[in-house]
This record gives structure tokens, C-alpha cells and sequence, in this order.
């Protein structure tokens, strides 16, 4: 685990820098913990999202998202198959100055698992431009019949 996770920081730092504010692609990765009633099966959290933001207004940005969410079972469930989302959504975001913002994702979450039939999908963030990379801590659910899978994340983010 930790192997991937410095590969990835290699990886995200490595490529081109992106500028606060900045309109178009968006690529980032993020790792969590799960948290409410997945919490008892699920160890930790893994996803990747790409999306392209539209500058509305300077301090605004709104765009389509799309990623991918995966919720590793503890061992004790390893007869059953990871928990897995792709999530598509509409993104916001609202900086409060050039590097700090707040943004959040609203949509639905495909399940990929055999079983898993998707839910809504949220996951409200803030998120700190440093340099060429933008640090974001969200909360991500995905409410399905009843049951949420749940986690909050830290991430990276560049600009394409």
C-alpha cells in the first residue's frame, strides 16, 4: 500500500503544473477511509477522477465529472467481490481565494460489482491549489436502497 501510494504522489508530481482557477481537464487520484455502514466490511478506498471545469465567473467553475471508486472488503469477505462505482456527475466549484476552494459532485454512481445496482452519488470537497498540484480532502457517499458506501478522502489533482 505503501509502494502505490508512492508511485502515485511520484506520478502526479512528475507531470505539468496547473494554475489556480484554471478552465479544462482535471485529472486526480485519492485514497480513504470508509466510514458508516460500509466501515464494517471495507478496509480503505481508492479512485481516480477526470472531469473538465468551465469558468462561469472568476470565483466559479462548473463542469462534467466522471471516476471511478473502489472500496476494498476486509479479508474476512473475501468470497465476495470488492465494492466498485463509476461515478458521473455534475462538479462545482466556488474559490474563496486563488488557491482555497470549496466544491462538491452530485450525480449517480454506476455499480461495476456483480449485485451492485449504483445509487446517488455526492461528494462534497475543499481543496488547496500548491503549485502544480491541488490537494483536496472530500467526503464521498453513494446511497444505495439504504445503505451508503461511504468515505472521506485525500487527494491530488493536476491539470491537463
Amino acid at each position: 500500500m505503501k509502494k502505490l501510494m508512492l508511485i502515485a504522489a511520484i506520478a502526479v508530481f512528475g507531470l505539468s503544473a496547473v494554475q489556480a482557477q484554471e478552465e479544462g481537464f482535471k485529472i486526480g487520484v485519492n485514497f480513504g477511509l470508509p466510514v458508516g455502514d460500509i466501515d464494517d466490511v471495507s478496509s480503505f478506498n481508492a479512485g481516480l477522477d477526470l472531469s473538465y471545469m468551465f469558468d462561469i465567473v472568476d470565483s466559479f467553475q462548473v463542469g462534467p465529472s466522471v471516476g471511478y471508486s473502489h472500496f476494498f472488503l476486509k479479508s474476512e469477505f473475501s468470497d465476495f467481490d470488492d465494492i466498485q462505482f463509476l461515478p458521473l456527475s455534475a462538479s462545482a466549484r466556488f474559490f474563496a481565494s486563488e488557491d482555497l476552494f470549496f466544491g462538491a459532485n452530485l450525480g449517480y454512481a454506476l455499480g461495476i460489482d456483480d449485485g451492485n445496482d449504483g445509487g446517488f452519488y455526492y461528494r462534497p470537497n475543499v481543496g488547496y491549489n500548491l503549485g502544480p498540484v491541488a490537494l483536496i480532502l472530500s467526503y464521498q457517499g453513494v446511497s444505495v436502497d439504504g445503505f451508503t458506501s461511504s468515505s472521506i478522502n485525500l487527494g491530488v489533482e493536476i491539470g491537463l
